[in-house]
């Protein structure tokens, strides 16, 4: 619905998905359902894919089906928290989280640089909503059963098969990225039958390369590149 409200708003006949982190995850989930026009590309940003625990890092460790159970969690809270998903992030690096952010505050007020976009990132970073609870439990069959790769994954009773994937596909990955390891991308590309499809990585981290000067001169120009010429 809101493909088709987006389309008849623009007076668009085709649009690009572009996913970020989750929201590249679920992209790709609509484009395994949904592969036919009006999609014509799709952008996956450090988008999780594969969910071995080998290549999950703290996150598959902290979400181990022995140790978590996302159904107690759900059935206490409902929607989960949004400080409680937050903190999870930050302790992924809890030094720069914690103590660099608080630093780098301090270090551009003393020196008398412009604060725009220090409070914008701190804005958009602690601006988390709670998580819709039903959502959380298909979540964490990702990272406990790997679901979305064995073609297992299911959502409006049909099954997420990402080889129906046929549009372009460009998938970008950061070299520095502690949240989505570039081995949880690595498997989309294979995955999917798109004939047109490429990978890109990039020198960044995860919030790096969507922000900031990293993505003045990387990533909005390499999107640029990619898109342009598919889109005339």
């Amino acid at each position: 619905s809101a493909i088709r409200r987006v389309l008849r708003r623009s007076g668009a006949t085709e649009l690009t998905l572009f996913g970020y982190c989750m929201g590249g995850t679920m992209a790709a989930m609509y484009a395994a359902l949904f592969p036919d026009p009006p999609l014509k590309h799709l952008i996956l940003l450090t988008t999780p894919i594969d969910f071995p625990p080998e290549q999950t890092g703290n996150l598959g460790l902290w979400t181990n089906p022995r140790v978590f159970d996302p159904d107690r969690l759900v059935d206490a809270l409902g929607n989960i928290p949004g400080p409680l998903i937050d903190t999870a992030m930050r302790m992924l690096k809890p030094v720069p989280n914690y103590l660099g952010t608080p630093i780098m505050m301090w270090d551009r007020l003393l020196r008398g640089k412009p604060m725009e976009t220090w409070l914008a990132m701190n804005k958009w970073v602690n601006d988390g909503i709670p998580f819709p609870g039903a959502a959380f439990r298909q979540l964490l069959h990702l990272y406990q059963r790997n679901t979305l790769t064995q073609g297992t994954f299911t959502l409006r009773g049909q099954r997420v098969e990402l080889a129906n994937i046929t549009c372009a596909v460009l998938n970008i990955a950061g070299t520095k990225d502690h949240i989505v390891p570039i081995a949880q991308t690595q498997a989309t590309l294979r995955l999917i039958a798109s004939g047109d499809k490429e990978a890109l990585v990039l020198e960044a981290g995860h919030v790096g390369m969507l922000t900031g000067a990293e993505a003045k001169r990387e990533l909005w120009p390499q999107l640029r590149r990619w898109l342009g010429p598919r889109s005339r």
